[in-house]
């Protein structure tokens, strides 16, 4: 199907209808089938995935399977159009870890702020650099991104006037761990329910005050856009790929060679109903299952519900740069848009969307939707 809603994806979601509780979907076409009717399971009736996340994968195999076949014959009351139903978040978020493993992005970056130095800094290399961000501001795509206020360099204050994004994909917890055991990196699947849309909302100027020596708060902790459909793993075998090579042999515990999970994704952001740049996931330096490995490596546990996202992804080239501070060189280059503006870093009212797709079988098309937002003025 055109957007990548058919039968070989079957994301997951929370919907309502006019005078509805919240409940769990399905999307498929232009329409979302009721699981909570379909299979009179109290679990799709909670308002959060989460419950069912926790059955583990036998569970999701089982439940894709009878879908599937359900929708050979679907009787018309289970099915609502998309454009007529609400969505909400669709999990209850435990912990939120941002990554920082696009070497595209993570070189940009280095190149503007230390520039005449290495791009990279010595661990990265060895490492999937992260860190935890504030899982109670991850909220559902179309929720207004307030233009946040903060201390700024030399201790000024004010409103962020270098707000930016951030297009990333992110990665749903399904199964937990117990304190003190690592989760393998061969164990991904075995943990990892599905994968969604974010837009880690950034503001530059509050970034650059605060970050040393402890790294982001304030300039990321504001708002975090996750996309209303998870796209199970089922959905995506044939989206992977051979990760890039490595620069530096792996520690073992990040040795994904038998079992390796890049994945040839898509992304496209949008500003103001303009692509301004198509960031490739698949050079992604560290996966997702090396992220997942190395953020229990120290015997941390995972929660259903825990969302961990790649970090910006970007491509090598100026229109695969998936944030503007990248795209806009830090200002000194901004963009020009078709209407004969230009941007920076966002401005009020501003919309940005960023959508993705992965190939699925027989040439089909994975779609994941959207996560999008807008920017209010500050208050």
């Amino acid at each position: 199907m055109s957007d990548g809603f058919g039968l070989a994806n079957l994301p997951y979601g929370i919907f309502s209808t006019p005078g509805g509780r919240p409940r769990t979907g399905v999307a498929f076409g232009d329409h979302v089938l009721d699981l909570a009717a379909v299979t009179g399971d109290e679990v799709h009736a909670t308002g959060s995935l989460n419950a069912f996340m926790a059955r583990g994968p036998q569970a999701w195999a089982r439940l894709r399977e009878e879908i599937t076949a359900g929708l050979a014959d679907p009787k018309e009351e289970h099915l609502h159009l998309r454009g007529e139903v609400t969505m909400h978040r669709p999990i209850e978020v435990g912990d939120y870890v941002d990554f920082y493993s696009s070497r595209h992005h993570a070189e940009n970056v280095g190149q503007i702020f230390r520039p005449g130095q290495p791009a990279l800094t010595p661990n990265w290399t060895h490492l999937p650099i992260g860190y935890h961000g504030r899982s109670g501001t991850v909220q559902v795509s179309g929720t207004p991104v307030r233009r946040p206020h903060g201390q700024q360099k030399g201790g000024t204050f004010g409103p962020s006037r270098r707000l930016d994004i951030e297009a990333e994909v992110g990665f749903v917890v399904g199964v937990p761990s117990r304190l003190g055991e690592p989760v393998p990196v061969g164990a991904f699947a075995e943990h990892v329910f599905g994968v969604c849309l974010v837009n880690d909302w950034s503001a530059r100027d509050i970034q650059a005050w605060e970050y040393v020596p402890l790294g982001p708060f304030l300039g990321k902790s504001f708002l975090t856009s996750v996309s209303p459909w998870v796209v199970p793993l089922a959905a995506l075998e044939a989206a992977r790929v051979a990760p890039p090579e490595r620069d530096v042999p792996v520690l073992p515990y990040l040795d994904d060679s038998a079992e390796p999970w890049a994945l040839d994704l898509t992304l496209e952001v949008w500003l103001n109903g303009e692509r301004v740049s198509s960031p490739p996931f698949a050079p992604m330096y560290w996966t997702a299952a090396q992220q997942l490995a190395h953020m229990t490596i120290n015997g941390a546990s995972l929660r259903t519900g825990d969302l961990f996202a790649s970090g910006t992804v970007s491509g090598p080239e100026r229109n695969q740069r998936g944030s503007l501070i990248e795209m806009s060189w830090n200002g000194a280059d901004p963009i020009a848009l078709a209407d004969g503006g230009t941007r920076a870093f966002l401005e009020d009212g501003d919309v940005v969307t960023i959508t993705a797709s992965a190939p699925g079988p027989g040439g089909e098309r994975i779609g994941f939707g959207e996560v999008t937002g807008r920017v209010e003025p500050a208050t």
